[in-house]
């Protein structure tokens, strides 16, 4: 089905529902923004990555040093890899398979929380790099070229909506990561995965998903 898996970060490899969410939300009031609460943060998700974002949340320009704010709480920030997301991709590097990210978060946010969480990554697109942010595709079809396989042959995970909408602008297949924070089940996807291990059935060509 899929030559090479390309994943999302927050709520597909890690449990970030609450830890970036309040990050965002303490660096807000600590620049003199507003009180905002955690949903509201998660609502704005599709702006753009943290500087996008973070301007977005405090109604104006930023100014130097107003991301650091964000950064210093990001730091102290605890997001878990999800159940089974170490071992699948352990299964994948000994497959000789890349670990790829995709994620709307900037590329200095996902190398913080990915290494605090012990993953490792071949390749990483952050959504600094893309043009546009999902649900556009730009920075998944960056992602391909990265692995240097067609979009066609890459399976997309992610538990956002945009995710699948971005998976589908690209071409590729679009895997619905239903343990994520965001996971919409009226979003159509190409395939609905019940846990990380079902990801490597597809990528393996077998039978029936849930069969790893």
């Amino acid at each position: 089905m899929a030559k090479a898996l390309a994943w999302d970060m927050d709520g597909t490899l890690l449990d970030s529902g609450s830890a970036v969410p309040s990050a965002y939300v303490a660096a807000v009031r600590a620049l003199g923004g507003p009180d905002l609460t955690p949903g509201q943060v998660v609502d704005a998700y599709a702006v753009g990555p943290p500087e996008v974002l973070l301007a977005h949340l405090l109604g104006r320009d930023l100014v130097a040093g107003d991301a650091e704010a964000y950064y210093a709480e990001l730091s102290d920030a605890v997001a878990p890899a999800y159940p089974g997301v170490p071992e699948v991709l352990a299964a994948l590097r000994e497959r000789g398979q890349p670990v790829a990210v995709f994620t709307g978060a900037s590329s200095r946010a996902a190398s913080m929380l990915l290494a605090a969480a012990g993953i490792g990554v071949t390749t990483l697109t952050g959504g600094e790099e893309a043009r546009r942010p999902k649900p556009d595709p730009d920075g998944l079809l960056l992602a391909a070229r990265r692995l240097g396989v067609p979009p066609a042959d890459i399976g997309y995970i992610g538990d956002a909506p945009n995710d699948m909408r971005a998976a589908r602008a690209a071409g590729a297949v679009s895997l619905a990561a239903a343990w994520g924070h965001q996971y919409d089940p009226a979003e159509p996807a190409d395939y609905t995965l019940a846990r990380p291990g079902d990801a490597l059935a597809l990528l393996a060509g077998g039978p029936q998903i849930g069969a790893v």
